[in-house]
């Protein structure tokens, strides 16, 4: 653990309960900053989860639609996957953005990065926006049964205040680049 001093949890031991090729459960024994034994399982995660906004000059985007397992519900998101944590984030998000909607972009800016579900797991994401678009054939992968839907930003928005949109990526992503839409503060070159 971090030698930071606002850490006030000590870790005594750490053991490996559960791993797959996605992520790895660590159960530690710690000691908790009232000074009291404790428990806390991390979920560590293998790869970095990588989101991109792809957005024409006219202010369209692309969402892919999926049937999410773990939450049993349909799901609809800003184009996202997975990338090794040794390839640079960029990389993943040029493959993804292909992957999944066909999309080339000539330009990619990285406008955050978020922690997701820290309480529980340490899930770091980046976030591209991407413009200059071009279109290709979508690659998804076997286990992607994807719905392509070009929506303007103001709809999609719409779609986050409904309540339609709930990934915590794409909601965060869509406030983000509303407000930078808003302000004319997106360099579309």
């Amino acid at each position: 653990m971090s030698k930071d001093p606002r850490n006030t949890w000590q870790t005594l031991d750490s053991e490996l309960v559960y791993e797959s090729a996605w992520i790895a459960v660590n159960k530690h024994q710690t000691i908790n900053p009232a000074g009291n034994p404790a428990i806390y399982s991390v979920v560590n995660f293998k790869n970095l989860a990588i989101g991109i906004f792809p957005l024409s000059d006219d202010g369209y985007t692309w969402l892919v639609g999926q049937w999410r397992y773990p939450l049993n519900a349909y799901s609809w998101e800003i184009p996202e996957g997975g990338g090794p944590l040794g390839e640079l984030p960029i990389e993943t998000a040029i493959r993804e953005l292909k992957e999944e909607t066909g999309i080339v972009a000539t330009t990619f800016k990285e406008i955050m990065q978020l922690h997701l579900s820290n309480s529980a797991t340490d899930e770091h994401a980046h976030v591209f926006l991407a413009t200059g678009l071009t279109f290709e054939e979508s690659e998804p992968e076997e286990s992607e049964d994807l719905k392509i839907r070009k929506i303007h930003i103001n709809d999609v928005f719409k779609m986050v205040l409904n309540g339609e949109i709930t990934d915590a990526i794409s909601v965060a992503t869509i406030y983000k680049v509303k407000y930078l839409f808003d302000l004319n503060l997106i360099n579309f070159k």
